[in-house]
């Protein structure tokens, strides 16, 4: 089993950054791929980010790309989302994804993730 808990929402301004942290329980996390995937109000969860058991492979949905950055820490068991140049579009619950094991392949569909977690509110005002 795999716990994961979000943390690091807030509101910021439009150009803004956040940073979001998951801190994940279990002894298996460093050997699952990991990721963000985000919800705004009225839409479909969409994909953010992801990044491979290691490190060593990352993954961005196009909207993102050249603002957000993914990166994992395996000996602290955790996961990080820095978010730059924040626009308002970018306001939705970000949740923390856990992979179902490190030869599952990172996609945009939500079919590798075997653990959620509970999200963490980002609203970017203008």
């Amino acid at each position: 089993q795999v716990q994961l808990v979000e943390s690091g929402g807030g509101l910021v301004q439009a150009g803004g950054s956040l940073r979001l942290s998951c801190a994940a329980s279990g002894r298996t996390f460093s050997s699952r791929n990991m990721g963000w995937f985000r919800r705004a109000p009225g839409k479909e969860r969409e994909f953010v980010a992801g990044i491979s058991w290691n490190g060593g492979k990352t993954y961005y949905a196009d909207s993102v790309k050249g603002r957000f950055t993914i990166s994992r820490d395996n000996a602290k068991n955790m996961v990080y989302l820095q978010m730059d140049s924040l626009k308002p579009e970018d306001t939705a619950a970000y949740y923390c994804a856990g992979g179902s094991a490190s030869w599952v392949t990172i996609t945009s569909s939500p079919q590798w993730v075997a653990y959620w977690g509970q999200g963490t509110q980002v609203t970017v005002s203008l």
